[in-house]
């Protein structure tokens, strides 16, 4: 394949107008709020957001590389088809059940990171634990989205796939570093809508070429390789759902997602950017599904790609840039390249800005550094940014199964963070020693029920187990699934029984170790007051507390109001004599 100056120069100043629209973002962040939020608003967005620029950012915390050229790859995988491509259905619910029943409880409190509740309530060291699966699910995402697009790249104008892994890795860093948020957001205008553009532009020209047969003949019938429509077999049902619940429940705990619902001006803000959103990515899912319709319906014998096919080629994954590069005009094929590498970008960036922002709070401020400055505190945020960046890049060019830990890492969101989500925000009483068991217990369930992506045989064979050609066990039984109802089950009968045993005088109180029932008042706990700043902020809701006496009144609370009116009731009056 030749090298293709154009090609090079259409990415070069994609990349560019990205760039400027990312500095202009960065240069908005530093106009706004007061230097003293100057991390919030790179975390938040000063939480004025808008409904346009939120949609379509609020859209890309999933429509990115993977989606869209998994999309696509799933129907036109022989034997999976459009049955087998749950992410459009599946992250659309997620955010629609994020809308319903998680935005409102988060943006009201006014948390600024996902972790923010859980600390509150199990505290710093189980803040700790949740944020190394969160972590994980971010940097496998954005290290398996920047090889997919050095891959894509590399099929459409034939440049090493380094250079352009690396290159694309560093502006998606620099203006993430320079702007937060803002920058995310904007960019996320611009990537959003040449994805949009790019791929509805290719499709005509692709469907239109002489080897593509007519794709709804296709759907149901076998031409060229099985119908593009799918089937699911009785055997492949739990398997089925248990993939589907994974992406519906497990695409809520996310830091990206919830940093576009913290950063809505209101709670019914963000509620309706969730649901712009669930719509936003079934629209962006069509052109993609047209996609693999149209490479599953494609003699690709009368193409300049030849024979073998490219699922004969392993080369399914690339079926996107091979339509692209083969069915489209060579300026077409541009056109939609720069619409591939917006969308790797658009995800890129919010996962290395979702865990350079729990890192700098939850972990730098919360846990070590509670008196750091605004200004350290911005410095630890972009120090991290560009590490994060950095260790996703070589990921991206190193590990030979980056899809492989991600499926892994996106498993342990939904095992142990979601039931987590779901324990601290609507039921009441569970503690720390529930929260810590159902982690250790999801975390076995998951690993023992072994990983074929990473050929790891698993320990535990439930019913309906199978061993393929290469002797790697397969589970057919929806274990992941299991394992996820193991984990909140967990919490909530430890968390019970713990409470019942020290409250009931069976366990002596200096048993409570962890502080979680009986010492409320330990130095360990971390002042949970200083974990929201938002005047809607019911100080009812905050367990009472032992403030540090470094902290000052001022710089906890930014509602002197609720304070007096605090002050002024009965239940308020040991309140503000330890406020005192």
């Amino acid at each position: 394949m030749a090298f293709h100056v154009e090609g090079l120069i259409a990415i070069i100043v994609f990349y560019l107008l990205i760039l400027m629209v990312g500095i202009w973002a960065a240069w908005k962040t530093k106009n706004s709020g007061s230097s003293e939020e100057r991390s919030e608003a790179i975390i938040v967005g000063g939480r004025d957001i808008g409904l346009l620029v939120g949609g379509f950012t609020m859209t890309a915390t999933w429509v990115g590389g993977g989606y869209i050229n998994g999309t696509a790859e799933a129907v036109y995988v022989p034997g999976y088809g459009l049955a087998w491509a749950q992410a459009p259905i599946g992250y659309s619910l997620s955010l629609v059940l994020g809308g319903l029943f998680f935005a409102k409880p988060m943006r009201s409190k006014g948390y600024v990171t996902m972790l923010d509740p859980f600390q509150q309530l199990y505290g710093k060291r189980m803040g700790g634990l949740i944020f190394i699966p969160a972590l994980m699910g971010e940097m496998f995402w954005a290290a398996a989205i920047f090889s997919a697009l050095g891959a894509t790249i590399s099929v459409i104008i034939d440049i090493n796939i380094n250079i352009s892994v690396i290159v694309s890795a560093l502006i998606a860093i620099l203006y993430t570093l320079v702007g937060g948020l803002y920058s995310v957001a904007y960019t996320d205008v611009v990537q959003l809508f040449c994805i949009f553009l790019g791929l509805w532009i290719s499709v005509p020209f692709a469907m239109s070429h002489n080897a593509v047969a007519d794709i709804g003949f296709t759907a149901v019938h076998e031409l060229f390789q099985d119908p593009w429509l799918g089937s699911l077999k009785s055997n492949e049902i739990y398997t089925w759902i248990d993939n589907f619940l994974l992406l519906m429940m497990g695409g809520i705990p996310w830091q990206a997602y919830f940093q576009r619902v913290l950063s809505s001006s209101s709670a019914t803000y963000a509620q309706v950017l969730s649901f712009l959103a669930a719509f936003g990515c079934l629209l962006m899912a069509l052109p993609a599904i047209l996609i693999g319709a149209i490479g599953a319906s494609t003699d690709w014998n009368q193409t300049a790609y030849g024979l073998p096919e490219p699922i004969e080629r392993q080369e399914a994954d690339m079926i996107l840039p091979i339509v692209l590069q083969y069915l489209c005009p060579v300026y077409i094929s541009f056109f939609g390249l720069g619409a591939v590498s917006a969308a790797v970008m658009s995800s890129a960036d919010s996962s290395i800005l979702s865990a350079s922002s729990m890192f700098a709070r939850n972990i730098y401020q919360l846990s070590f550094r509670q008196n750091a400055s605004d200004r350290e505190i911005v410095w630890v945020m972009r120090i991290t940014v560009f590490l994060f960046g950095a260790a996703a890049t070589a990921m991206a060019l190193l590990a030979k199964s980056v899809y492989g830990l991600w499926y892994l890492s996106s498993d342990l969101v939904y095992i142990i963070i979601f039931p987590q989500l779901l324990c601290v925000l609507f039921v009441k009483g569970t503690n720390t020693y529930g929260a810590m068991m159902g982690y250790v217990l999801g975390l076995i369930f998951r690993i023992t029920g072994g990983e074929p992506y990473l050929y790891l045989q698993p320990l535990i064979l439930y019913p309906g187990h199978y061993r393929d050609e290469d002797g790697i066990y397969h589970q057919r039984f929806p274990f992941k699934t299991f394992a996820m109802f193991i984990s909140f089950l967990t919490n909530i009968s430890v968390s019970y029984l713990a409470k019942y045993l020290f409250e009931s005088g069976s366990l002596p109180p200096k048993l409570d170790f962890l502080d979680a029932v009986v010492a409320r008042h330990s130095e360990e706990n971390m002042d949970k007051t200083i974990l929201v700043k938002n005047e809607n902020i019911k100080l009812d809701e905050l367990a009472p507390v032992k403030p540090r006496q470094s902290l000052t009144l001022s710089s906890t609370f930014t509602n002197r109001e609720a304070l007096l009116d605090i002050a002024s009731s009965p239940e308020g009056s040991s309140t503000e004599d330890n406020l005192q």
